[in-house]
């Protein structure tokens, strides 16, 4: 009727029905969530508490064969209260859908440890706050950008060894250093023999370059508290902008105390070849900050040829598969989860009776 015309949403399908927070949390969900999740399951949820939020696009690309087979386990996910969505407003096209941790996936998180949800320092609305924050779009592309290095790790020839080892959000970072530096994230990537561990600055175009040279104070502390140097990426969105922050960085590099214990190397996003197959920041694209100019050109290196322009770097120590014990954890960080492994469980085999994907 002309009174009470159809809406378009009613139109759609059925809506999927979810269990409130409360009956997400009690025995007997719990119960069936402890025979319906899978290792690779249990992996989604500790990456959603660490990096906060990650879009469709990435869960699949970390985890997931084809995007539809990803798609349909977040649903189910979705529908179990163990992640929760959203889809952000952009100005031109649709935007991914944006998965956070929901009560019932922080519940499991917090059994795993032997912890309580509060300790664990989860709650909803927070969880949540981000699909409101200002610093969504860089969080979003701080994990696309690790997204790739995974990515290419997946579809790497097998005697290339390729495989990301760490990956710290920004918020364990700022726990572990945060006196000191705030980097974006932490990883430590191997290939074809040769490993490294870093730091990411990741410039999205909009802070001021003086700031960001400005930091290399702090990672200059930092290696005189640990003895530890550990080299500095800094990803830019154009080379055009590469260039106007290789000038600052240069002056404030060349101004520090000790610059060998500083080593930087900067890429743009521009470099990357968007005809590959599995484009990533593992590419040659990244430049030595104390390369002449005249060399530039011919000096790209890849991720894990880094080392090569910086003998007096040792490797990464093998003490740790995480890095957390070689950075030194900070004993107020007990109660932290830990840091889960960037790369993904292997698939296991399921006989076609359990339902489970």
């Amino acid at each position: 009727m002309i009174t009470n015309p159809t809406r378009q949403r009613t139109l759609r399908g059925h809506k999927a029905t979810r269990p409130t927070p409360r009956a997400a949390n009690n025995a007997d969900h719990q119960a069936v969530l402890a025979w319906r999740l899978t290792p690779r399951d249990r992996w989604i949820i500790r990456m959603l508490h660490e990096h906060r939020v990650l879009t469709a696009h990435q869960i699949t690309a970390l985890a997931f064969p084809s995007f539809r087979s990803g798609r349909m386990r977040l649903r189910e996910l979705f529908q179990w209260g163990v992640v929760d969505r959203f889809q952000p407003f952009i100005t031109v096209g649709t935007a991914p859908m944006h998965y956070v941790l929901a009560p019932a996936g922080a519940a499991v998180l917090a059994a795993e440890d032997g912890l309580d949800v509060k300790e664990l320092g989860y709650r909803h609305d927070r969880a949540f706050g981000v699909a409101h924050s200002l610093r969504l779009a860089h969080t979003v592309g701080v994990a696309e950008w690790f997204t790739a290095l995974v990515d290419r790790a997946r579809h790497s020839d097998a005697d290339e060894h390729s495989t990301l080892g760490a990956w710290w959000s920004e918020a364990r970072c700022a726990r572990h250093f945060g006196d000191l530096i705030k980097p974006d994230a932490y990883g430590r990537w191997a290939s074809a023999g040769g490993e490294i561990e870093f730091f990411l600055e990741y410039d999205f175009g909009t802070e001021v370059l003086a700031k960001l040279a400005g930091k290399l104070v702090g990672y200059a502390a930092l290696a005189e508290a640990t003895g530890i140097t550990t080299p500095l990426l800094v990803w830019l969105p154009t080379s055009r902008r590469e260039a106007t922050a290789r000038r600052l960085l240069a002056r404030a590099w060349r101004e520090l105390d000790d610059p060998r214990s500083v080593p930087v190397a900067t890429a743009g996003a521009e470099l990357l070849n968007p005809e590959a197959a599995h484009p990533s920041p593992a590419d040659e694209v990244w430049l030595p900050l104390d390369t002449t100019t005249g060399s530039a050109g011919s000096a790209r290196r890849e991720l894990h040829r880094l080392l090569d322009a910086w003998p007096h770097v040792a490797p990464p120590s093998t003490s740790s598969a995480d890095g957390e014990s070689a950075l030194g954890p900070d004993s107020t960080l007990a109660l932290m989860a830990p840091a889960p492994a960037p790369m993904p469980p292997a698939p296991i085999s399921r006989g076609p009776s359990t339902g489970r994907r």
